[in-house]
């Protein structure tokens, strides 16, 4: 077996730049962004067989090294991919007491011998810690020197838990210990530092959870959908009015993301319409609905690299932002009848996302005519008529037409019974316009003329 002991100690000036951090502005701060569940599943990544120890995570690797290129190879990878802005402190051994020996000596600037186990001093070893004093009055330095006592005497002064160790060091025990799992379901709860009473202080503590939220979902190869953030109430009764113990707000995409940035935006959006009701204690962030992760493909065309957000997370934003029933997105109907081709629903409520229902709706006008523009009025536009002419901002000149249509018998009322022209305003461009057949047919007056449309 083959132990790997990991540990972060952050820097002295990385503590002072967490502080000003914390102090100047509602970011994450680079120390202590996660918490110890969140780096156990970031370890999950490299081999299943993690645990915490003491102060330690420890990974066993003997299994799955030469998938990282060997040891070093994996040392590389660890450093590489460390997923905070402190210093990763490493060390290895043939069991994960060595492993943390070693770790422990290198953390205070101390080189283990090369005899191993049997050199390395008695304090490295967590079992014979609280007998030290005792050990010492023996001439017991290391743990060699333990190792060498009577057997049964150890056991009846000092317990079997640090003979047991010394077995496990030296391989005459096998090693024991609870192995980290992923929960099928994200729910972490944090107690705030201060009682926050505003959302940026909400957010601030919000940040550390996104953090362990993305650490799970890329362990689990999912993408979140849906998101809860819940904070607890200090007071129950506020000005003689009864509180509710727990307020929370829910923040929902359009496709299953691990963009951690998106997710804040959503919430800071969400949280500076929120009044709470009374200062927070705790915070609790949990995925309501996740969905398999495809990863994102990259493409070579200049078009499909364009900075920015995407249509998507644009309109999630600007529905958190202005209210979800302000941002509505086109729906495609079966309807020859143009103001009856789509119908604009809140675009947090398709079951699609938002680009690939304007993609829908533009193809199924699209399929009936390649001519029809892109734009369709909700209700089309009365036209003023002089001498026999159609006029919109400016007299309007047809290019292309008739196309007939005859459709909406199957409804009550008038049924549509249309010519329809594409022609040229002087001010506005190109305009898709018709004129009602029905009205020449059925009585003496003049044929009445509609705007339908823009080409923009």
């Amino acid at each position: 077996m083959h132990w790997i002991a990991l540990r972060w100690q952050p820097e002295p000036d990385a503590l002072e730049e967490a502080s000003s951090l914390r102090a100047s502005t509602s970011e994450v701060p680079a120390v202590q962004a996660l918490g110890t569940e969140a780096l156990g599943w970031w370890a999950l990544q490299f081999t299943p067989h993690v645990a915490w120890l003491d102060e330690a995570l420890l990974l066993e690797v003997s299994a799955c090294e030469r998938l990282w290129g060997g040891r070093l190879g994996l040392m590389r990878e660890l450093e590489r991919l460390n997923p905070v802005a402190a210093r990763l402190q490493r060390a290895q051994g043939a069991s994960s007491l060595v492993a943390l020996a070693r770790l422990r000596l290198y953390a205070r600037g101390e080189r283990p011998g090369i005899d191993l186990p049997a050199g390395l001093p008695l304090d490295t070893l967590s079992a014979a810690r609280p007998h030290l004093d005792v050990l010492a009055r023996l001439g017991c330095r290391s743990w060699g020197d333990v190792a060498g006592l009577p057997r049964g005497g150890v056991v009846r002064r000092f317990g079997a838990p640090l003979r047991e160790a010394l077995d496990v060091a030296w391989g005459g025990a096998p090693e024991r210990h609870v192995w980290l799992d992923l929960p099928a379901v994200f729910e972490q709860k944090l107690e705030l530092p201060a009682l926050a009473e505003n959302a940026a202080a909400l957010m601030w503590s919000a940040n550390r959870l996104l953090a362990a939220l993305q650490v799970w979902l890329r362990a689990r190869q999912r993408g979140a959908l849906a998101v809860e953030l819940q904070w607890t109430l200090d007071l129950r009764r506020l000005n003689g009015v009864d509180l509710p113990p727990r307020e929370q707000i829910v923040v929902r995409t359009a496709e299953p993301t691990q963009d951690m940035a998106h997710l804040r935006r959503l919430l800071q959006e969400r949280l500076a319409l929120t009044k709470l009701g009374a200062p927070a204690s705790w915070l609790r962030l949990r995925s309501v609905e996740t969905a398999p992760w495809a990863g994102a493909s990259t493409s070579f065309l200049p078009e499909d690299n364009r900075k920015g957000d995407r249509l998507h997370e644009l309109v999630e934003r600007l529905g958190a932002r202005l209210g979800a029933q302000q941002v509505v997105v086109p729906v495609a109907q079966a309807d020859h009848r143009p103001e009856h081709m789509q119908r604009w629903q809140p675009a947090q409520q398709q079951a699609v996302p938002a680009r690939a229902a304007a993609k829908a709706a533009t193809q199924a006008m699209a399929g009936a005519s390649p001519l029809y523009p892109p734009w369709l009025l909700r209700e089309p536009l009365p036209l003023d008529v002089h001498e026999g002419h159609p006029h919109y901002q400016g007299r309007l000149s047809r290019l292309l037409g008739p196309q007939r249509l005859e459709a909406g018998w199957w409804t009550e009322g008038q049924p549509a019974v249309r010519d329809y022209f594409i022609a040229e305003s002087p001010g506005a461009g190109l305009v898709w316009i018709f004129r009602e057949r029905a009205t020449a047919w059925l009585t003496n007056e003049a044929p009445r003329w509609f705007l339908q449309g823009l080409y923009g």
